[in-house]
Formats: C-alpha cells, structure tokens, sequence
C-alpha cells in the first residue's frame, strides 16, 4: 500500500546523558552529514528541519540511589516530549534523531498524548538489541538508557513516569519488541511478570522476519498511530559498528530492509525515532549511511515498483 506522507519534521536531541559511553550526542549531526534530510526531500517529502533542543550537559557521574542522571535525564525527556507533541499536534510527522535511548520515554510519552487527545489508538515498536525494561533495582548499571520502556509502563521513578502527568504513559499491550538478544536476569523477570510482547532473535531465526512483522503489525486500523522507536543497535554490528551497546546476532541488512518496507507497507508509521548512533565508534559514519538506507525504506523506498 503506497501513500502520501504527510510533513516530515526532523528534531536533533544531542545528549548521551542515559548511556554509559560518550559519543551518542553526537548521532544527530551525524545523520545529517549523511544526508537524511536530503534522502527523504528526493523520496518527495516535505522536510523541515528544526535543529537540536538544549537541554542540560552531561555531568558524566555515578548512580545515586540506583539512577545516573536523573535530572538532567528527566529535562531532556520533558523537551523531547513538548517538541513531539507540538509536531503531531501541528499535522507534521517528527523524526526524533538521538541521542541516547533513554530519550524514546520523552518521545512516546508526548506520542501518546497525542493520540489520547486525538482518540488513536497507539502501536510501538521498538526496534532495539535490548528490552530497555531495566528498574533501579534490577540495573546492573544505572544507566537510565536501559529503562524507558519500564518507566513507560509506569515503572521507574515518579520523575519519569509521571513526566506527561499521566502514569503509565502507556500499557505493556501497546509495545511489540523486536530484535531482542540481550536482556539482564532481573530484567527477564519484570518482562515476563508485565507480558511484553517480544520477538527475539531466536522466534526471529524460527520463523523469519517475515512472520515477525505479520505479527508485529496485525490488529491495527486506521485508527492507529504507530511509532518506531529505531535503536541502531538492533541492527547486527557487522552492518552497523557505531553504537555504544553492540550485541553480535542481530538482523543483518537484508532482515532489516523487509523490517523497514513492511511497516512502509502498512501506511501506519506516523512518528519515528533513531537512537544510539555513536559516530566516535563508527567507520566512515558507515552507520549513519545504512541508518538513512533503512529510514529511506521506512518511507517507501523499494527495489521495485510494487502495488
């Protein structure tokens, strides 16, 4: 199914202040240098770019009671939300460029919102080598790039769980997970007790991504509003060395061009982030470039032309 994107607002979020490495504050610029603007212009949309938020710098400490960061991690979140907010709710699709995942809470926190005050019913997928279901109980590191999906569904400190008012932001049935091959022995647990709806890698090798994104994508209407939450390091680390949180056995190129052209196909994508990109960790922005490949086939991008 071909459609008419709407326009396409690209947000720059430079902080790496959820992750453990520094360079993902980076990500943003990186992707433009490698011309994601100007791929999705020659695919016919209508871009605007609205340059980076500011928010705080990274103090580069310790956890405290279990969280790195926790302000600055939390003001970072409540601008990425505003600003995602203000794109929907303005008829534009926002392209969040991180950045740390810590900032996908932000960003489907503002998504959801948005489809609460438009009665949509909303779909995540969250394409990502982790779970991202981490608590300060369960952290091995305090990293709050390993929460967002926990604080999410209402579990993590009041900061960010309540960070759009309402808590949860959203419930576990809205996320489907994919890519999935690292997830810590605490974290199993608070994944099985709250039902996530994960493919891993395993179910992925079983039956094929195919299947995956038939699964994955059933049940949604027009009613739907679905984001895709990009983490690159979903992505095998032969096809994308630059993040700072490799997993070797990830989808390799070709599984993640069918991922990326069956969303296209469902016509639902209407809000997008790409995380974790470290250029400092990359070769020649070889990530960047594939990343920009993918997103181009999020938009419609085929080998052929298809009905």
């Amino acid at each position: 199914m071909s459609r008419i994107h709407p326009p396409v607002s690209i947000i720059g979020a430079p902080t790496d202040v959820g992750a453990g490495d520094r360079g993902a504050r980076l990500g943003p610029e990186a992707l433009r240098i490698a011309g994601l603007g100007e791929a999705l212009a020659a695919r016919g949309v209508d871009v605007l770019d609205r340059g980076n938020l500011e928010g705080p710098r990274n103090p580069w400490l310790g956890p405290v009671e279990g969280y790195r960061h926790l302000d600055e991690v939390t003001e970072w979140n409540r601008l990425v939300m505003e600003a995602m907010h203000a794109e929907l709710a303005g008829g534009r699709m926002p392209i969040l460029l991180g950045g740390d995942h810590c900032l996908g809470l932000g960003s489907i926190t503002g998504v959801a919102r948005y489809c609460r005050e438009a009665g949509k019913k909303l779909r995540v997928l969250w394409l990502d080598a982790h779970a991202d279901f981490n608590t300060s109980q369960v952290t091995p590191s305090g990293n709050i790039h390993g929460m967002p999906v926990a604080c999410l569904c209402g579990l993590g400190p009041r900061e960010l769980t309540h960070l759009g008012g309402d808590a949860p932001a959203i419930t576990p049935d809205v996320v489907r997970q994919i890519g999935i091959r690292s997830v810590d022995q605490g974290e199993k647990k608070l994944v099985k007790e709250h039902g996530l709806d994960i493919y891993d890698m395993r179910y992925i090798d079983e039956v094929g991504m195919k299947r995956v994104m038939e699964e994955a994508l059933d049940g949604m209407d027009d009613d739907t509003h679905l984001h895709v939450s990009f983490d690159v390091d979903f992505l095998d680390p032969s096809v994308a060395p630059g993040v700072g949180t490799t997993v070797p056995g990830g989808p390799n190129y070709r599984e993640a061009q069918l991922c990326m052209e069956m969303i296209a196909d469902s016509g639902r994508m209407a809000s997008l982030d790409i995380m974790e990109l470290n250029p400092i960790l990359d070769r020649n922005n070889a990530t960047a470039l594939v990343a920009i490949d993918l997103v181009e086939s999020l938009f419609g991008k085929s080998t052929l032309m298809r009905d």
